[in-house]
């Protein structure tokens, strides 16, 4: 007989999975909605926020029902800390995904200048990184996890060079300034999505590797965890 703790994770993770679709969904379309000057598609994210909020509640109540109810152990335990902290990061993603939204809206066109920018790099980069980001969390795969971990260098230089180029354009034609700080927020938001994806994926690692990994994931990934235990009690 299948033990209710089972049946209350199952209906946890399918509400996960399917907040995590609008939130992907959110993401492409607040991207698309800039590449494409597509106001529609804009207000549509902003519309899908309601439901990405909804699911943000209900999870949350399921979690603290988890809690009072059961006494989860070990990989239950770990799954249902995860989560809370996964759902609070789609969440944000989601907000991220409005706000790039609102900002083709309230310039109503992509600047002319947007191809001497980075834009086009990290728009693929942080939507790759969300979705593999949530397919680690579907997939229960540590891989796809640590893969989102590793990518997240590549976006912050590429976030700090567009800033840079994004001034220098402001710089030499004042008419500029409206969309460049637009753009400069749109950056600011990708590089957000991928801080939130990066997120996910420790939590993740956490769920499938029992490794807490936060902050100083490299020590973890890319090195031997017996020689860095021994480092941490001569330290101690």
């Amino acid at each position: 007989m299948e033990r209710q703790l089972d049946i209350q994770l199952t209906k946890l993770k399918k509400r996960l999975i399917k907040m995590s679709s609008l939130v992907d969904e959110q993401v492409n379309n607040a991207i698309l909605a800039v590449e494409n000057e597509d106001l529609e598609l804009a207000n549509l994210v902003i519309k899908l926020d309601d439901k990405v909020d909804k699911y943000d509640v209900k999870i949350e109540k399921t979690c603290q029902k988890i809690f009072a109810l059961n006494q989860p152990v070990a990989m239950d335990l770990r799954l249902i800390m995860s989560a809370m902290s996964l759902d609070m990061n789609l969440e944000r993603i989601g907000d991220s995904a409005v706000n790039i939204a609102e900002e083709i809206i309230k310039i109503k066109k992509k600047p002319g200048f947007i191809e001497k920018t980075k834009f086009r790099e990290m728009s693929i980069l942080s939507k790759d990184m969300v979705k593999i980001a949530i397919d680690s969390f579907i997939e229960n795969n540590a891989d796809y996890a640590r893969k989102v971990i590793e990518m997240e260098d590549e976006l912050d230089k590429l976030d700090e060079e567009n800033e840079a180029i994004l001034l220098e354009i402001m710089k030499k034609n004042c008419e500029n300034v409206e969309s460049g700080v637009a753009m400069l927020s749109i950056s600011s938001m990708m590089e957000r999505l991928g801080d939130l994806a990066t997120n996910i994926a420790e939590d993740v690692y956490f769920i499938v590797e029992a490794h807490i990994i936060k902050h100083k994931y490299e020590k973890y990934l890319f090195s031997d965890d017996d020689d860095d235990e021994e480092k941490d009690n001569e330290n101690e």
